[in-house]
């Protein structure tokens, strides 16, 4: 960093001012600007391109970090050298690693999704906790997933604490949001995609799914609310209701690891050869 750069010191600086409002989803919403905390979700938005538009860094972290620094100055952003305290005002963090980014919205129109034909899709229907948003997408970014889907009754995808538990995932695919779950469920049959909604209690069994080479082809996943799942009319909606098998004596698995089982179980079918058979099998 030049020696040059004044450093913001007042929590008053506008700029300042400017980043800490993005805290809230009225003002994300109007700027359509979010933040990105910490060194892996700045690298990630700086190796995304013209997302990244502004850096605000300690001294520490801008000699710790000096290769991200350089990444982001590249990609066209304002470096803004800041003290520990104004850093940890525009934060949502309790412990700030000294890097905070401002990113423009990059989320993805559904149409131009489905003209993709994804392969792979995790659709959130009514999913409200931040932090569940963010690991599933992170969980659909490591299986392989194509796309991710936020219904218009699902949180913020640009919640700070979504954007950090995506863990830089949320620059690596397509997200669409606000996509009515009837529309987004119509628009995937339409591209050839088979539905499938993930509920304790459906009907249909994974390891049965795999084990009859069913889980090959296209496939969406559609994940309901932590708290009561799917409605009923949204499983109408899906081509197969389809429970993760409990073998042990838990009561549930949480939303996020679901996700992973269920994305990984189809990533896995569609990679292997004529599709998933039982190990059983010679």
């Amino acid at each position: 960093m030049p020696s040059a750069s004044p450093e913001l010191i007042s929590p008053r600086s506008p700029r300042v001012l400017a980043a800490r409002r993005l805290a809230k989803r009225n003002f994300r919403g109007k700027e359509r600007l979010f933040l990105a905390e910490g060194p892996q979700a700045v690298r990630e938005a700086a190796a995304y391109g013209s997302t990244l538009t502004e850096l605000f860094a300690t001294v520490e972290a801008a000699e710790r970090y000096a290769d991200i620094i350089g990444e982001a100055r590249a990609v066209g952003a304002r470096i803004h050298l800041a003290s520990e305290q104004v850093i940890a005002d525009i934060s949502t963090t309790v412990t700030p690693q000294g890097l905070v980014g401002i990113c423009r919205f990059l989320d993805t129109p559904f149409e131009e999704i489905l003209r993709t034909r994804p392969k792979l899709v995790a659709v959130l229907a009514h999913v409200r906790d931040p932090g569940n948003a963010g690991t599933v997408l992170r969980c659909a970014d490591a299986a392989g997933a194509e796309a991710v889907v936020l219904t218009d009754a699902s949180v913020d995808l640009y919640n700070p604490k979504a954007v950090r538990a995506s863990v830089g995932s949320l620059f690596h695919l397509p997200v669409a949001v606000g996509v009515p779950v009837e529309r987004a469920v119509a628009g995937l049959r339409d591209a050839g995609v088979r539905v499938l909604a993930a509920d304790g209690a459906g009907e249909h069994d994974l390891d049965a799914e795999l084990d009859n080479g069913a889980m090959g082809g296209p496939t969406a996943w559609v994940f309901g609310n932590e708290a009561w799942g799917l409605p009923e009319e949204t499983r109408a909606l899906t081509d197969a209701v389809v429970r993760v098998p409990i073998h042990g004596k838990a009561e549930s698995l949480n939303l996020a690891t679901a996700a992973a089982v269920c994305l990984y179980a189809s990533a896995r079918a569609q990679r292997a050869s004529g599709g998933c058979r039982s190990v059983t099998e010679s």
